[in-house]
């Protein structure tokens, strides 16, 4: 909204506008219709993918909230961190640092299944309800009451829009939390990686829930220099998978996530680090476009912290 000289806010109507258009005149890219259809029948927008909720998980000590139902944290994984290979390592780095940290969390395990918030962003509202009333039912069963979650599309979701649905939490990204925990002394970060880092603020973390300062609270701890990007903050630039992006293919000339790649190069940064599995996938495919001959890594927070705290 701050962005328009009336305060109109313009996100609201736009989406209206994709949610017409998707109801009422069934208008759409025929790859965000894949990705419906995987929602309704498979509970993820992943189509063809054959992971499941728990290979993440494998060899590790973590319990289903059904096994260990007075957990203090739900630790929610979401389907980009379930389901892409690239981002379970970050799950992993995340429920490590829990475990180390004494923190009580389980997951959902097998039950856990979208929040819903690719179908409200892609225009089907009918099927984003129907996702977030099963969903609370399921939460409120087991008593929930505070989530963390490394994707910033599922912490708006129960942020800001479970609570119309009778799903109301105490929602933390997991930066919030991890640096929570560092602050309270129950994660001492050991070591500092000689790369340059700069940070690429989610819009879903930043701009439209103000959690800026977190993440780079993570990278300063585990990084002994980090620099920003021009665009930051609340006024940070998209890489090209909000609203449903990640599944149409974008005009080879005018790839955002492409533009944001460059943007992250220009500050000379060896490392970009992100907080979310878009992201991640996003600026991982729009910096191997643009690098040339530089090693340039996209790495999550959880990540870089849970080096540091190793030690190595």
């Amino acid at each position: 909204m701050e962005a328009c000289p009336v305060f109109i806010e313009q996100m609201p109507k736009i989406v209206d506008m994709r949610r017409f258009l998707v109801m009422e005149e069934s208008d759409f890219p025929e790859t965000m219709q894949e990705a419906m259809t995987s929602l309704e029948s498979r509970q993820h927008p992943f189509r063809g993918t054959q992971a499941t909720r728990l290979d993440w998980a494998d060899g590790l000590n973590v319990k289903t909230i059904a096994e260990a139902r007075d957990a203090e944290v739900l630790f929610w994984i979401g389907c980009g961190g379930a389901l892409i290979e690239r981002n379970q390592k970050v799950v992993r780095a995340t429920a490590q640092l829990l475990e180390k940290a004494g923190v009580s969390f389980a997951i959902l395990g097998r039950e856990e299944k979208c929040t819903g918030d690719p179908a409200r962003r892609i225009g089907n509202e009918f099927l984003f309800e129907m996702m977030a009333k099963d969903n609370v039912e399921t939460l409120n069963g087991y008593g929930v009451k505070k989530i963390v979650t490394s994707c910033p599309h599922c912490f708006n979701t129960f942020r800001n829009e479970y609570p119309q649905f009778g799903g109301s939490y105490e929602v933390f990204h997991h930066s919030e939390f991890l640096a929570k925990l560092v602050d309270e002394g129950r994660l001492s970060p050991v070591s500092k990686s000689d790369k340059t880092v700069t940070f690429h603020d989610p819009c879903y973390l930043g701009r439209h829930n103000g959690v800026t300062e977190a993440p780079r609270q993570l990278v300063q701890l585990s990084s002994q220099k980090s620099v920003e990007m021009q665009m930051n903050r609340e006024q940070g630039f998209c890489c090209g998978g909000g609203g449903g992006m990640s599944f149409v293919e974008e005009p080879k000339d005018k790839r955002v996530n492409q533009e944001r790649a460059r943007q992250a190069l220009e500050t000379g940064a060896d490392v970009v680090a992100v907080g979310c599995p878009f992201c991640m996938t996003m600026l991982e495919d729009g910096i191997n476009a643009k690098r040339g001959e530089r090693d340039v890594k996209v790495v999550d927070v959880a990540e870089l912290l849970w080096e540091s705290v190793k030690g190595e």
